[in-house]
């Protein structure tokens, strides 16, 4: 095997780091298909680490960290490669096995060997993990193929609370593209190349402009606008997503306390993703940024994903309790396609539901829709809270929403989302809706 250089060092493990890692991975794959030799790629994944960061601090994090590093160093053999890929996740590269079986068994190693508790100064914890196993030539045949297949089986094990899962055959077609993606995307906010698109959101009862989602796009010098479905599952699986997040945090604040328009006080959402709501300092990074950039033209809403609520309930609450306490507004975005559940909505921290566009696209054409968002409405008005339609497309629609008395709607009939500063265009022109239905300065359709 070639010989891994000493720089590209984690401080807190001393394991390689993951761009290190990746130069590693394609060199051993490349060693292995000119042997004609199989490798396999081990993910391993530290179960419920935000939780335990939150319960009992980031010392206590870094020594669960520290212990899954020291396992890996056993189970390691001659020629073996470690790197620590992620805030809670590892890798092994295993050079040479007979079969995905060997594999299994380093996998089963490392999970017995972690059921020791992690000893701390007054109390033990102990650490369990997901692994996901791909194999070379098997699942891929490419480094970057082989990373992906393996990422992929280790979120499938943490999904069905599997110790471990191996990854599917799958077509190797679209691992450049990955690793094109992956690297490119380090560098994307250092070069400018990240930006905000603003999608309206108008008030059923006024027709005026309430606020705006804040929606990120990536301008990439050489691969032009990429779509956030194609680098944000990239940027979650790398780490990627928790400077992103932040990024997109300020930016959105900063422009819009530069709008300058009639409408009064406006609000600007941001999505959060759940990985970023699990860590422990999700409360304070949220903060800090609206402290950074206050306004007293501008609201801060965070929408979060209803799906949030699937696992550590009372901590996720607890956090959104933190968020509403601090004058900042909590939406529940894509509501009634998750886990609805009548039971938390007595006591659920959040102002306003945003129900999902494929209930609000039927509305008028399917009986069960409507009824779908006639109860979504009511329901929540009981409860105290807005509600939100995005995926408004037509007039027929917005007019049936306001028939409902749904609270905002947001979606192409109104505009479609725009760069920043064409957006405050937009905003500075909007007149509202005339008798026809026709906005008065329909933005343009951007690119992308």
């Amino acid at each position: 095997m070639s010989a891994a250089p000493a720089s590209g060092k984690d401080p807190l493990t001393g394991l390689y780091e993951r761009r290190h890692f990746l130069n590693m991975l394609c060199s051993d794959v490349n060693e292995a298909a000119t042997l004609q030799v199989p490798l396999a790629l081990l993910v391993v994944d530290v179960r419920r680490f935000a939780e335990i960061n939150l319960r009992h601090g980031y010392e206590a994090g870094d020594a669960v960290l520290q212990a899954v590093a020291a396992v890996l160093e056993q189970v390691r053999r001659e020629g073996d490669q470690i790197a620590r890929i992620g805030d809670d996740q590892f890798a092994l590269i295993l050079p040479r096995v007979l079969n995905s079986g060997h594999a299994e068994l380093a996998a089963h190693k490392i999970r017995r060997l972690l059921d020791v508790p992690v000893a701390l100064r007054n109390e033990t914890i102990r650490c369990t993990v997901h692994t996901g196993i791909a194999i070379f030539p098997q699942h891929a045949r490419g480094g970057e193929a082989l990373l992906a297949a393996a990422e992929e089986a280790q979120r499938r094990a943490r999904a069905s609370d599997q110790p471990h899962c191996l990854a599917h055959e799958h077509d190797d077609t679209d691992g450049s593209e990955r690793w094109d993606i992956e690297m490119a995307l380090q560098d994307s906010i250092h070069k400018s190349e990240m930006r905000v698109y603003f999608q309206p959101k108008i008030s059923l009862s006024t027709g005026k402009p309430v606020g705006a989602e804040a929606l990120i796009r990536w301008e990439n010098d050489f691969r032009g606008v990429v779509g956030p479905e194609e680098f944000l599952p990239v940027a979650e699986s790398t780490g990627f997503i928790q400077p992103l997040t932040e990024w997109m945090l300020n930016s959105a604040l900063r422009l819009a306390g530069e709008w300058d328009h009639p409408w009064g006080a406006q609000e600007v959402s941001v999505n959060v993703p759940t990985r970023i709501l699990e860590r422990a300092d999700f409360v304070d990074t949220v903060m800090s940024a609206r402290e950074l950039w206050h306004s007293d033209d501008s609201r801060l809403c965070i929408e979060i994903l209803e799906q949030s609520f699937i696992e550590n309930l009372d901590e996720v609450f607890s956090k959104l309790k933190g968020l509403r306490d601090g004058n900042i507004k909590v939406s529940i975005d894509d509501f009634g396609t998750g886990y609805s559940s009548l039971s938390y909505f007595r006591d659920i921290p959040a102002d306003e539901l945003k129900i999902d566009r494929s209930f609000v696209s039927g509305l008028t054409s399917q009986r069960d829709n409507a009824n779908i968002v006639e109860l979504i409405i009511d329901l929540a008005h009981r409860f105290g809270l807005s509600v939100v339609a995005e995926g408004v497309e037509d007039l027929k629609t917005l007019s049936t929403l306001k028939s409902l008395h749904c609270d905002v709607a947001q979606g192409y009939f109104i505009a479609r989302p725009m760069p920043a500063a064409e957006y405050q265009r937009w905003l500075a022109a909007y007149r509202g809706i005339n008798a026809g239905g026709a906005i008065s300065s329909p933005a343009r359709e951007p690119a992308g």
